[in-house]
């Protein structure tokens, strides 16, 4: 059986600043810090003893230090991703989030979502976000390890997601899959039936214990 477990980042420094993330590189707060050895630990305890593992990262600050902690605790080297990145939302990266807001032109209710111009100069589309992961994930999914640790960004997930259920990119404009910062989803395929499961959803169990400071 495959089981990929997809991680979202946890608490950056453009969450805190209120700043527009996207490809504006930031980097783990210390309660972020915290929260990604704590997210090492509970993929520690989910994979199997001497299981053989795959860690895959978005090559951004935040994600790249979140991967670090996993690559510790599993002796494994994260192969770093450029495709698996946060959309990028163009001359906005890094502003005040309420800059963003005032420009925004949200997608239409019917019609054109992929190709969407969202009024900001240089912002990716949803479909270049999409076709983007969804290439990232046909080279991961070509691999034959059982287990894989894909580190990516909230945005993204939605993307890793739709492509781990063969939901076709021109169907995607709609799709929306939640997880909140810091969290673990986990994918698995059965060997008999080779249906694909999304197992848990944006789990932050493991974050509970730990205190802000």
């Amino acid at each position: 059986m495959r089981t990929l477990y997809v991680v979202t980042h946890p608490e950056a420094t453009h969450h805190v600043e209120g700043v527009v993330g996207g490809w504006h590189d930031s980097q783990l707060t210390p309660a972020g810090v915290r929260a990604a050895a704590s997210i090492a630990q509970a993929l520690r305890a989910q994979v199997p003893d001497g299981a053989e593992v795959e860690l895959f990262s978005s090559d951004l600050q935040r994600t790249r230090r979140t991967a670090e902690d996993v690559a510790e605790l599993f002796g494994v080297k994260p192969i770093l991703d450029r495709r698996l990145r946060e959309k990028s939302y163009g001359e906005a990266g890094g502003r005040p989030q309420e800059w963003l807001d005032r420009r925004f032109v949200p997608p239409p209710a019917a019609g054109e979502r992929l190709e969407h111009d969202e009024g900001i100069e240089g912002a990716e589309t949803k479909a270049a976000l999409a076709q983007r992961v969804y290439a990232a994930m046909d080279e991961i999914l070509q691999r034959p390890c059982e287990h894989q640790i894909i580190v990516t960004h909230g945005g993204s997930l939605t993307f890793v997601v739709a492509s781990w259920i063969k939901m076709p990119i021109g169907s995607v404009g709609y799709a929306s899959f939640r997880a909140p910062s810091g969290s673990i989803t986990r994918l698995c395929e059965d060997d008999f039936f080779h249906n694909r499961q999304v197992v848990s959803l944006g789990d932050t169990s493991h974050l509970s214990g730990l205190q802000a400071g």
